[in-house]
C-alpha cells in the first residue's frame, strides 16, 4: 500500500510540475504487474516513455473555474447518476480532452433535480454546451458541439 501511495504521489508531483522541470517521465510495470510513473526506470527496455500535459490556470472567481480557459464564457454543464457508464464516459472524454465542466447529479443534488425536471429529462447524461442540448453520450455529437461553441480540443 505504501509504494502505491509514494506512486500516486510522484504522479501528482510531476503533473504539478512546470514543463521545462519536468524532463523525461517513464511509465512500467513491476513482476507484480503494479504500475510505476518516474524518471528513472530500473530498465529502459520495459519503460515506456509519456509525455505529462500540464494544464495551467490564470487566476480568476471560483465562478471562473467552471469554465474551460479557451471557452472565453462559455460554459459546459453535464447532469449525471453516479451508476451511469455513459456518464463516466463523458466525464473522462472531458477529462483527457482538458475541457472543464460543472457536474449535478439529478438523484443527489437538489439544483440537479430541478435542473433535470425542467429539461424534461428521460436519462442521462444530459450535456449542455452552452445553448445546445446533448442527451446521451457521442464522442462526435459532443466534440461538434464543442467546436461549434468555440472550444479547441
Amino acid at each position: 500500500m505504501k509504494t502505491r501511495i509514494i506512486c500516486l504521489g510522484l504522479a501528482a508531483m510531476l503533473v504539478c510540475m512546470p514543463a521545462s522541470m519536468a524532463g523525461t517521465i517513464y511509465k512500467w510495470k513491476d513482476a507484480n504487474g503494479r504500475v510505476y510513473i518516474g524518471d528513472q526506470p530500473p530498465d529502459l527496455s520495459r519503460a515506456q516513455q509519456i509525455s505529462v500535459r500540464v494544464n495551467t490556470y490564470k487566476g480568476g472567481s471560483a465562478e471562473g473555474q467552471e469554465k474551460a480557459p479557451d471557452s472565453a464564457g462559455k460554459k459546459v454543464v453535464i447532469y449525471t447518476t453516479r451508476r451511469c457508464g455513459y456518464c463516466k464516459k463523458a466525464k473522462a472524454w472531458f477529462s483527457r480532452k482538458g475541457i472543464a465542466y460543472k457536474e449535478y447529479d439529478v438523484e443527489n443534488s437538489n439544483k440537479g433535480r430541478r435542473d433535470y425536471k425542467k429539461l424534461g429529462g428521460r436519462g442521462v447524461p444530459i450535456i449542455l454546451v452552452g445553448e445546445q442540448r446533448l442527451n446521451g453520450f457521442s464522442e462526435g455529437r459532443l466534440g461538434a458541439a464543442l467546436r461549434k461553441a468555440g472550444y479547441t480540443l
